[in-house]
């Protein structure tokens, strides 16, 4: 069982340690600005008290006429707590607050050959929304 709270300051030191540890990519300065009021940073906490995940997002009017939607930033969940309901906790407890905001919908953004997060985002019920990324290397 895990306890979901809001993220605090004192809590990026481990937020930030367990992402370069996945990702490979030390972002301190990132994980400070989840902290910004019109974010929502949450974290998991294990039974000890310890890290076991995290997730951030917020309530955004999509640049293209879209109406308002929740968006999911990161999602990073310790390999140890894996498979033990750590990331749907986190995205069921986000979702509860873009629903009090108002939205409808949750959207994100992830690569197509991360079967890993494509995997955990169908089982939360999410699929291929109404919009189309477009990409170009800058030269």
């Amino acid at each position: 069982m895990v306890a979901i709270r809001p993220a605090q300051a004192s809590d990026l030191t481990a937020i930030s340690a367990l992402d370069a540890r996945l990702t490979g990519s030390d972002k301190p300065d990132y994980w400070r600005e989840m902290l910004a009021p019109e974010r929502h940073f949450l974290v998991a906490e294990n039974g000890k008290g310890a890290l076991a995940g995290f997730i951030a997002g917020e309530v955004r009017a999509w640049e293209f006429g879209q109406p308002a939607a929740g968006w999911v930033f990161a999602i990073q969940v310790d390999p140890k707590t894996r498979l033990k309901g750590v990331g749907s906790a986190l995205f069921e407890a986000l979702a509860a607050r873009f629903k009090q905001q108002g939205v409808t919908r949750v959207r994100t953004l992830v690569d197509r050959k991360d079967h890993l997060i494509l995997s955990f985002f169908r089982a939360q019920g999410m699929v291929a929304g109404p919009s189309l990324q477009l990409d170009k290397e800058l030269p």
